[in-house]
């Protein structure tokens, strides 16, 4: 019996392990949801293993799925490495990103593990600001490419995602029924107060800050003690938040679109890599986008 690893089978069970699901991993993939479920199963034939627990929608790890998931990624992580050394340009220096607070958890860290493999050389820096601020950064230089969420998408951005304002609330919450409303928004330059204000007002809900600071922490503090509602992009509620739908008497609020921008000027041929990085992540996982 061989004991070669085919690398496309670990890189189809490390994509199933950090999606939760054979369907999302073949996106991410660019293969078919049967594809990625045979790749799994030849794996765990090769190892005499069962990597996942299939009992739950959400498919977890089985002992011996954590134990090769650690192998697994330091494997592609290093034949990552050496292909990028052998076969592309040596890029090193620094790329300056700039993301959405609400944004930099869901997305970032897979794309940012791809990046990093390809090009070890390379030092990525976040900035994480509320989108008016990125763009200011961008427009002054001090930030190399920007990511930003937005009601529509200005000509020179490249529309990576196009999603959904919900409202969002704890768990068996009553905050949404109180009178005045209390809301957690940003500050003055949040991207989403806008929308939510003129959404409220349109039903003549009275509503009040209960939380009015671009922290992502204290934001999501006061939801989920119930002390107010938010509005968040339906893909990046948290699991331990609710999204609250027309039977909680809260006004429907508008699509936004997560956008990216580079720098005005001739951006860097790192930054661009970056871009073309984010870019592919976004539209494999998310297709309907592309």
């Amino acid at each position: 019996m061989s004991r070669d690893i085919d690398l496309s089978l670990l890189r189809a069970f490390v994509a199933v392990a950090e999606t939760g699901g054979m369907t999302a991993a073949g996106r991410h993939l660019n293969l078919t949801q049967a594809a990625v479920s045979q790749q799994i199963k030849r794996l765990e034939e090769q190892f005499g293993n069962v990597l996942f627990d299939r009992a739950q929608r959400r498919l977890d790890l089985t002992p011996a799925g954590e134990r090769l998931l650690a192998q697994a990624e330091r494997i592609l992580a290093l034949n990552d490495e050496t292909w990028g050394m052998m076969t592309a340009p040596g890029f090193e220096g620094e790329v300056r990103l700039g993301v959405p607070h609400d944004v930099v958890g869901v997305y970032l860290p897979s794309i940012l593990r791809t990046f990093i493999r390809a090009w070890p050389k390379v030092e990525v820096s976040l900035a994480c600001e509320n989108t008016p601020l990125l763009r200011e950064r961008l427009a002054r230089g001090e930030i190399d490419l920007t990511l930003t969420t937005e009601p529509h998408t200005d000509p020179g951005g490249e529309q990576l995602l196009a999603d959904r304002l919900v409202w969002v609330g704890a768990p068996g919450g009553t905050a949404h029924q109180r009178n005045p409303l209390p809301v957690s928004l940003g500050d003055e330059r949040c991207a989403f107060r806008g929308a939510a204000v003129k959404a409220l007002g349109s039903v003549g809900r009275d509503w009040r800050f209960t939380c009015a600071v671009s922290n992502m922490s204290a934001f999501r503090a006061t939801v989920e003690a119930d002390m107010g509602v938010a509005p968040l992009l339906s893909q990046t509620v948290p699991e331990d938040l609710q999204i609250l739908g027309s039977e909680s008497g809260l006004p429907p609020l508008p699509v936004y679109y997560i956008n990216m921008h580079l720098a005005p000027t001739k951006p860097s041929a790192i930054a661009v890599e970056l871009a073309n990085t984010i870019s592919k992540s976004f539209a494999a996982r998310y297709p309907q986008a592309a």
